[in-house]
C-alpha cells in the first residue's frame, strides 16, 4: 500500500472516530456497506469511485474543507492505483520466484506468440495455494517488453462473499487506461463495455485478471481484437470459456520444492539437512502456498534447526494448524473455495476423507455419500471445477493437504456414527465387488451371477481385472479392517476369490499380505481345509511375490499338515506343487523333482486337472533348469498333449496362461541346445498366446531379448528389450531393469 493509498483510508477512520459513528452507523447514514467502508479504512479497496467518496462525506457530515481534503485525498490515490499505460504495476512477492521453468515457458511463448498476433485469452487454474498469482506475474514480468503499451492486474476477488460485477471492473480498469472522463459519461454504463473493448483493440496491452470467480465474471473483461493479452487466475477451470488456452496448475516437482525451501532458508541452513527439507517439502504436500508458509515459518526461527519442523510437520492431526505464519494459514485458503460448494459437493468433498488409496473412482465417491452415480459424478465435477480435486484417467485424487482438511470438515460436521456408517458402507460394497470380481478367474464361477446389480461395469474378465487392479489398495485397506475387526469368514471369501486373479497381477506386493491374512482367518474359523487352501496361497506368495523361498518352505509344509488333517488330496497336492517350485529356486533340482512328481500323482487321484496341467509345468520347468532340455521339451510335449486331451474342462485364461508358461520353457531348451531359430520361434508364439498380462509378457520379451543377442541378431533383440522396459512398474522390475542395461549396452556400440 502506498503512502497516499494509506493516507485515504487513514483519513476515513479518523473523520468517522471524530464524528462519533462506527462502521456501522457510517454505513447507514451514507448509503456505503459495511464492507465497503472497512476495506476502505483498512486499505484493501484504494480507487473509491467519485459517487462513493461523496456519500461519505455526506454521511459523515463533513464541511466543504474537509470534503475537499476527502476527494483530494481519494484523487490521488486513484492516482497511484490507475497506472497509466507504460507502466508497470506489478505488486511485490514474486523476487524469489522458483521452479515452473516448463509452465513459464509455454505461458511465454503463448504471449510472443500473442504480441505478433494478438489477442490471445491464456486461463491459469488450480488448486487454493498452487501459485496461480506468481506464476502469472513471473510470466507478466518476462514478457513485459513485447507489452509496450502497458501491464495491468486487476485482482478480480473470486473467493470475497460479494465480488466486484463485471460492470464495476470494466470502469476500473477504462479508468487505468486513462479513459477520458468526457468519454465515460459519453458512453454511459451501457458504452462503456464498447469502449472497453476499443481502447483495448488499439494497444498491445497486458492484462492480468487474477483470483476469477466463474466465467460470468470474466467473459465481459475479455478483448474481441487488437494485439493484447489477457491472463487469467483462477481456482475454478472456467471452462465456459471459448478460444482460451489452458494451464492447468498441481504442486511443483520434489527438487523445485527443496530449491524454494532452500531459497526461502538459505543454503546453509538447508544443506545441513537435506533429509529434512525433503520432508518438509514433501509433508507440505509440494504446494508453493504451503512451502512458503513453512519456509517463513523457519525464517523467523533461526535457532530451530530445519528438523523441529518435520517432525511438527509428522502429525497428520496437527499438520494443517501447523502450516501458518503470521495471518497466513494453508487451511483458510481452502476454506474459502470450500465454503462455495454445493451441499451435494461439500459432503462428498469431506466424506472422500474416508478413501484409503490414493485415488478413486466415481463409484467410490457414490457410495460414500450415499448417492446414485451420476449425482456422485456431477459432484465431483464440481469438485474438480473448483480445484479442489484432480483427476488422472477417468479417477479422482485429493491432493495430500486437501485430503487433511476434509477431514476436519468431516469431524467438524458429522458424527462419529454418520462417519463410521459411511465407512462401512464402502468398505462392505468394496469387498463384495473384489469377490465378484476375482471370481471371474475361477474355476466354476466367470461372470456375476444374473441377480447381481453392481454399480460398476464387470461384464468381462478385462474390465473386472481394470476394477481390481485401479481399486487395489481401497479394496486391501477394506480387507484389513474386515481382519482387524474378527470377521473371519469375509477375509477367507475375498482371499479365494483373488487366488487366480492374483496369476494376473504378480508385481502388486500386497499377495503376501492379502493371504497371510486369509490363513490367520482360517485358522480362527478353526477350519483345517480352508486354512490349508490359504496357506497354500500364503505359500506361492511368498515364493512367487517375495522372492522368500526358506520362508516358501516353512508354509507350504504347514499347508501340507493342514491338508492331512481335511484329508484333502487337493490341497496335499498344491503344498507339494508349491514346494516344488521353492527347491527349484534353490537349486535343489532333486527335490523339486520328486516334490513335482508327488503333486502330479495327487492331482490325478483328486481329478484336479486343473492343478495336474501346473504339476506337468512344474516338472517341465525342473527338467530345463537342471540341465536336461531333451527331457524338458519331450515333456513339455506331453503337457501340450494334456491340454488338448483335456480341451473344454480347463478354464480358458489358465489354459492360455499354461501355454504361453510352456512356450517360454520350451523357447529356453531350445535355446540350451543352441537351436536358435527354434527358440525364437517358441518364444514368438508365447507372445502370440499371451493373454496380454505384463508378468507374462515381461517374461517372454526377456527371454526372447536374450536368445536373440546369442542367435547374433542384434536389432531384434533391441525391440525385444524396448518393449520390455515399456512395461515400467507394471513388469518385473528386475527384467526391465536388465531390459534397460541390455538397451544401454546395444546404444553403446
Amino acid at each position: 500500500m502506498t503512502g497516499d493509498e494509506a493516507a485515504f483510508g487513514a483519513l476515513v477512520r479518523t473523520l468517522r472516530l471524530a464524528a462519533g459513528l462506527t462502521i456501522e452507523g457510517l454505513a447507514e447514514a451514507s448509503g456505503v456497506s459495511v464492507r465497503g467502508i472497512g476495506d476502505l479504512e483498512r486499505g484493501l479497496r484504494t480507487t473509491p469511485q467519485r459517487r462513493t467518496v461523496a456519500a461519505l462525506a455526506d454521511g459523515l457530515g463533513l464541511a466543504e474543507a474537509e470534503r475537499e481534503q476527502l476527494l483530494a485525498a481519494a484523487r490521488a490515490g486513484r492516482d497511484r492505483a490507475y497506472a497509466p499505460a507504460g507502466a508497470h504495476s506489478f505488486p511485490r512477492g514474486i523476487d524469489d520466484f522458483t521452479g515452473r521453468g516448463p509452465e513459464v515457458a509455454r505461458l511465454t511463448g503463448w504471449a510472443r506468440e500473442t504480441a505478433r498476433t494478438g489477442p490471445a485469452v491464456m486461463v491459469i487454474s488450480g488448486p487454493p495455494g498452487a501459485g496461480k498469482t506468481t506464476l502469472a506475474l513471473q510470466t507478466a514480468r518476462e514478457v513485459a517488453d513485447a507489452f509496450p503499451d502497458g501491464q495491468l492486474v486487476v485482482d478480480l476477488r473470486g473467493t470475497d462473499d460479494a465480488p466486484p460485477e463485471p460492470a464495476e471492473l470494466v470502469l476500473e480498469i477504462l479508468r487505468a487506461l486513462q479513459a477520458a472522463d468526457r468519454d465515460l459519461v459519453r458512453a454511459g454504463p451501457q458504452g462503456q463495455p464498447e469502449l472497453y473493448r476499443k481502447l483495448l483493440a488499439d494497444r498491445r496491452f497486458l492484462l492480468v485478471l487474477d483470483n476469477a470467480r466463474d466465467e460470468a465474471q470474466v467473459r465481459p473483461l475479455l478483448p474481441g481484437a487488437g494485439p493484447g493479452m489477457v491472463l487469467v487466475t483462477s481456482r475454478r477451470m472456467l471452462t465456459g470459456l471459448d478460444a482460451v488456452r489452458r494451464l492447468p496448475l498441481g504442486e511443483l516437482a520434489p527438487a523445485e520444492s527443496t530449491a524454494f525451501l532452500t531459497g526461502l532458508i538459505g543454503a546453509d541452513r538447508a544443506g545441513a539437512d537435506p533429509a529434512a527439507v525433503a520432508e518438509v517439502a514433501d509433508r507440505c504436500g509440494h504446494l508453493p502456498l504451503a512451502l512458503r508458509v513453512a519456509g517463513n515459518w523457519l525464517a523467523t526461527r533461526t535457532g530451530w534447526p530445519v528438523r523441529r519442523l518435520a517432525d511438527r510437520l509428522a502429525d497428520e492431526d496437527r499438520r494443517l494448524d501447523a502450516l501458518a505464519a503470521g495471518d497466513i494459514r494453508v487451511s483458510a485458503a481452502f476454506e474459502l473455495s470450500y465454503q462455495q460448494l454445493t451441499p451435494a459437493a461439500a459432503r462428498i468433498f469431506r466424506r472422500l476423507a474416508l478413501v484409503p488409496g490414493s485415488d478413486f473412482s466415481p463409484a467410490v465417491a457414490a457410495k460414500l455419500a450415499g448417492q446414485d452415480l451420476f449425482d456422485a459424478e456431477d459432484a465431483l465435477e464440481e469438485l474438480f471445477e473448483a480445484g479442489l480435486l484432480g483427476t488422472n484417467g477417468g479417477r479422482y485424487r485429493l491432493h495430500d493437504l486437501l485430503w487433511l482438511y476434509a477431514r476436519t470438515r468431516l469431524v467438524a460436521e458429522e458424527s462419529t456414527t454418520e462417519r463410521e456408517a459411511a465407512r462401512r458402507e464402502l468398505y462392505d460394497w468394496l469387498l463384495e465387488t473384489a469377490v465378484v470380481a476375482g471370481r471371474w478367474f475361477e474355476p466354476d464361477y466367470g461372470a456375476p451371477p444374473p441377480d447381481w446389480a453392481g454399480i460398476v461395469d464387470l461384464s468381462s474378465a478385462d474390465r473386472a481385472h481394470d476394477w481390481l487392479q485401479a481399486e487395489g489398495l481401497n479394496w486391501l485397506a477394506a480387507l484389513r479392517a474386515a481382519a482387524a475387526a474378527g470377521d473371519h469368514a469375509t477375509v477367507v471369501e475375498v482371499a479365494e476369490a483373488l487366488h487366480w486373479f492374483s496369476d494376473n497381477w504378480v508385481f502388486w506386493g500386497h499377495w503376501h499380505e492379502v493371504y497371510a491374512a486369509g490363513a490367520r482367518s482360517a485358522r480362527a474359523l478353526g477350519d483345517p481345509l480352508t486354512e490349508a487352501t490359504q496357506l497354500n496361497y500364503h505359500a506361492w506368495a511368498l515364493f512367487t511375490c517375495e522372492g522368500r523361498p526358506h520362508d516358501s518352505i516353512e508354509c507350504a509344509t504347514q499347508a501340507l499338515a493342514a491338508a492331512r488333517r481335511a484329508d484333502s488330496l487337493s490341497q496335499q497336492a498344491w503344498a507339494h506343487q508349491y514346494l516344488a517350485s521353492a527347491y527349484l529356486s534353490l537349486d535343489d533340482f532333486d527335490g523339486s523333482m520328486e516334490s513335482d512328481r508327488r503333486a502330479a500323482d495327487l492331482f490325478e487321484a483328486a481329478g484336479d486337472h486343473h492343478g495336474a496341467a501346473q504339476s506337468l509345468l512344474g516338472l517341465c520347468n525342473t527338467l530345463n533348469r537342471a540341465g536336461r532340455p531333451t527331457e524338458a521339451l519331450a515333456s513339455i510335449a506331453a503337457a501340450f498333449v494334456f491340454l488338448d486331451e483335456t480341451g473344454d474342462r480347463f478354464e480358458p485364461h489358465i489354459a492360455r496362461y499354461t501355454r504361453t508358461a510352456l512356450h517360454t520353457i520350451a523357447g529356453d531348451s531350445h535355446a540350451r541346445l543352441g537351436d536358435w531359430d527354434a527358440a525364437v520361434d517358441q518364444l514368438r508364439t508365447g507372445l502370440e498366446a499371451c493373454d496380454g498380462k505384463p508378468s507374462r509378457i515381461g517374461r517372454l520379451l526377456s527371454e526372447l531379448g536374450h536368445v536373440l543377442l546369442s542367435a547374433g541378431r542384434p536389432g531384434e533383440a533391441r525391440e525385444a528389450f524396448a518393449s520390455l522396459a515399456a512395461l515400467g512398474p507394471a513388469g518385473d522390475p528386475a527384467r526391465v531393469s536388465d531390459a534397460r542395461e541390455q538397451l544401454a549396452r546395444l546404444d553403446g556400440v
